[in-house]
């Protein structure tokens, strides 16, 4: 039974925000072991308040994918998800943040708390913060501006050069770590690429492990551009950020949105300042990226990558490249 176990291939998903969550409700629908190692970058909103006032990591990107990857009924999903829209005190809180504030203090901290409710909503996989604390956002802007505070980084208004962590040398989890060690696959993305894919990667001991990995290495780039952190970016300089960040090429493929986006959602979206991410085709393979490229969006309320047809061809990359290794 071991033997066979060990069949599952292993995927570490890495990110934070709604995308990463859409799109682990595709892959946890596929025979893999999924680790996702979630951004504690976050301090607005309900986990910005109680980050602040109970001294916790911020619960709400746990929150989002823990729910994502549980095996429970859609109604304890929605209770998870349930904000409150009035009390004082209470206005604005996610139930499934309260919840999580409550188990770090029953428990004494985060990280097992994490672990216990992954048990009593049976998660599909392991959701590991990517520290056991807190960290603070910085953005340098192209003006020599900082910025600080992953909420504020967005609104500044400028372009953004580079973002640092503080503490600098923060320390990963030891289980975050090995998950990195034995993955036949990694995957970045998608998600705000500098409030929650690149905060993980400047986990100095998080990225050394990537690099040093034999896994493939994949990114899911977004379907548009975010108003204050990737204006007018093409799916290359989305990849040049990570590369000006890391100081590496860390990618073997790119999985990208090809498929047409109606105009009328495209002028939905430019109200808001955004816009789709321009597919610079030449460029990105120019740089020795395999690009895979297809229709991967849905619009209904809101345009979300298609999480069946995304996880499809995430799965096939990594039962190709375990069957090239032999």
């Amino acid at each position: 039974m071991a033997v066979q176990a060990r069949k599952r291939p292993r995927i570490v998903v890495m990110g934070g925000g709604t995308g990463l969550s859409v799109m682990l409700r595709g892959l946890k629908e596929k025979p893999l072991d999924i680790t996702a190692i979630v951004t504690v970058a976050d301090d607005g909103g309900s986990s910005g308040i109680l980050r602040s006032e109970l001294q916790m990591p911020p619960p709400g990107d746990i929150r989002n994918v823990l729910t994502a990857l549980a095996d429970v009924e859609p109604l304890l999903s929605d209770i998870l998800k349930y904000r409150f829209k009035s009390g004082s005190g209470l206005a604005g809180h996610s139930l499934g943040n309260l919840i999580l504030a409550a188990m770090t203090d029953l428990h004494g901290d985060f990280v097992t708390a994490v672990k216990e409710m992954s048990r009593v909503f049976v998660v599909r996989g392991q959701v590991l913060p990517a520290a056991g604390e807190a960290v603070i956002l910085h953005a340098e802007m192209e003006d020599g501006t900082i910025v600080t505070g992953e909420s504020k980084i967005p609104e500044a208004g400028g372009r953004i050069k580079r973002i640092f962590l503080e503490p600098e040398h923060v320390e990963p989890l030891p289980e975050a770590l090995e998950a990195i060690q034995q993955a036949d696959a990694i995957l970045i993305g998608p998600g705000s690429l500098y409030t929650s894919i690149l905060p993980n990667l400047l986990v100095p001991k998080l990225s050394e492990a990537i690099v040093s990995s034999e896994a493939i290495k994949i990114f899911v780039c977004n379907v548009m551009t975010q108003p204050g952190e990737t204006d007018n970016y093409t799916v290359s300089d989305h990849l040049q950020a990570v590369y000006d960040h890391i100081g590496l090429h860390l990618f073997d493929y790119v999985i990208v949105n090809d498929g047409e986006i109606p105009p009328q959602v495209q002028d939905k979206y430019a109200q808001k300042g955004a816009k789709p991410v321009y597919l610079d085709r030449d460029e990105v393979t120019s740089r020795g990226y395999k690009l895979i490229a297809d229709k991967l969006v849905l619009f209904r309320t809101y345009l979300r990558h298609d999480a069946d047809k995304l996880s499809n061809h995430i799965f096939q990359l990594v039962q190709d490249w375990i069957s090239r290794k032999g």
